[in-house]
């Protein structure tokens, strides 16, 4: 059984920096996309970075230049170092790995940036 648990939320100041982390378990197959994806109230869930197993990162062009995407492949776990936050950036954020066509998800972890 797939599980994903996302930790590093929090409130921060605009401008301040946050890291998440996704810990994977539970069957992990060695060729997958991890992802961090984000939802605020009354809106779609949007995506904002993704990494292969091998390392390949896309990212949101509105978190280009800000956000890190990064994993430990050895660890099961994935990283987002969030920097230059602002208060659009105010949302749950989610993990996603895709195995094999399927998707699995984190319960998510509330980021809120505020002064």
């Amino acid at each position: 059984q797939v599980q994903l648990v996302e930790s590093g939320g929090g409130l921060v100041q605009p401008g301040g920096s946050l890291r998440l982390s996704c810990a994977a378990s539970g069957g992990i197959a060695r060729t997958n996309i991890m992802g961090w994806y984000r939802q605020v109230p009354g809106k779609q869930r949007e995506f904002v970075a993704t990494i292969t197993s091998g390392g390949s990162t896309n990212y949101a062009d509105s978190v280009k230049g800000r956000f890190t995407i990064s994993r430990d492949n050895n660890k099961n776990v994935m990283y987002l170092q969030m920097n230059s936050l602002k208060p659009e950036d105010t949302a749950v954020y989610y993990c996603r790995l895709t195995m094999s066509v399927r998707n699995f998800w984190g319960l998510g972890t509330q980021v809120t940036v505020s002064s």
